[in-house]
């Protein structure tokens, strides 16, 4: 049930000179303007008054029959403007997730570099996650790189030994393992380990607000969780990859003997015939860069989450598929870098 009313408005100013009275009914739904004038001793003044619109509303109750509940809304324009401002193109356009959440990337790296360069590190920080991404992470890369290493001889000492190229196994395998196995197994088993726990842990953070409490703090964020978490990813992955491409080896050279008859010594003497210095060091350059792009889109992705714990479960997942799609392209990027043109390193175990 709706019930119209009548409002009266009345002004009365007085004063030495003069004296001004106005009276008027207004009725809702219906737009009235009016002036109040002011009549003294050779004044007369005039200017309108604002008017408000107001609508009742009665909700009947269907048990005593008696009206209750009643709902008084107010709409007040004082200047007759519009409300509400003109929509335009982009006003309810807003750019995708992986566009702006790329560009926190590189803004995070700069951010990072800047950081390191000023020397504002937290270096307790820096040495827990530098423990957690080192040693922590040895067993289950060494493990994966054994069972990767045995995998590759199976198919190289078959096909090898048809040929009669006995000899020519441990530096291809060298070679496989140092230049691309190596480094990228590794970085794979630390995006999955490290990379998740990184997002995850920021995620969290940042949809219950503690990066905010950081800040009232007087700790900068970045400092306190970025700029270690990716020292320590740069640091421990070239020992890792060392390592790994040290029991990728000794894995091979043992299955090689004990299942295809093929001696230690042989394959170890092709292996170092065939390595040179610029092997292993473009490992460990490739495994640092690794190292810098998995714990930079990683702490990014997990810094931008939104959406409480189902954003922070998209946010892991998301920040583990792109770490791994960034470390296949600098992969390809810095091999095209370091080994262009036609090699001869197996010329010398033929």
């Amino acid at each position: 049930m709706r019930t119209a009313s009548q409002h009266h408005l009345m002004y009365y100013f007085s004063s030495r000179r003069g004296s001004c009275k106005f009276h008027q009914a207004i009725k809702p739904g219906v737009r009235n303007s009016s002036q109040i004038s002011f009549t003294g001793r050779g004044q007369n003044l005039q200017f309108p008054a604002p008017i408000r619109k107001t609508r009742l509303f009665v909700i009947s109750n269907t048990d005593d029959g008696y009206a209750c509940v009643p709902l008084l809304e107010e709409e007040c324009n004082t200047n007759n403007a519009p409300t509400s401002e003109p929509e335009t193109i982009f006003s309810k356009w807003s750019p995708p997730s992986f566009l702006w959440r790329g560009l926190s990337v590189l803004v995070l790296a700069g951010q990072v570099i800047i950081r390191i360069l000023k020397g504002k590190v937290h270096w307790g920080n820096t040495l827990e996650q530098l423990e957690r991404v080192g040693p922590k992470s040895v067993g289950v890369c060494l493990l994966t790189s054994a069972f990767v290493g045995m995998a590759f001889t199976i198919q190289f000492v078959r096909e090898f030994t048809r040929l009669g190229l006995n000899r020519s196994i441990g530096g291809v395998l060298a070679l496989a393992f140092s230049r691309e196995l190596s480094p990228v197994v590794t970085s794979i088993v630390i995006a999955g380990r490290i990379g998740s726990a990184f997002a995850a842990e920021l995620g969290t953070m940042q949809v219950s607000e503690q990066t905010d409490t950081l800040r009232v703090l007087g700790s900068n964020p970045i400092d306190y969780l970025v700029t270690p978490r990716v020292i320590a990813s740069s640091l421990a992955l070239p020992f890792l990859t060392l390592m790994c491409f040290t029991i990728g080896m000794a894995s091979s050279a043992l299955l090689a003997e004990s299942v295809y008859g093929i001696s230690i010594n042989i394959i170890l003497d092709s292996a170092q015939r065939v390595l040179q210095s610029w092997d292993i060091i473009s490992a460990m350059i490739k495994s640092q860069v690794f190292g810098m792009i998995i714990s930079i889109v990683s702490c990014a992705w997990g810094a931008t989450t939104i959406g409480g714990a189902k954003g922070v479960g998209e946010s892991t997942t998301s920040a583990v598929v792109i770490s791994l799609v960034g470390i296949f392209m600098a992969d390809f990027a810095l091999s095209y870098c370091f080994f262009q043109g036609a090699g001869d390193s197996l010329k010398n175990c033929v």
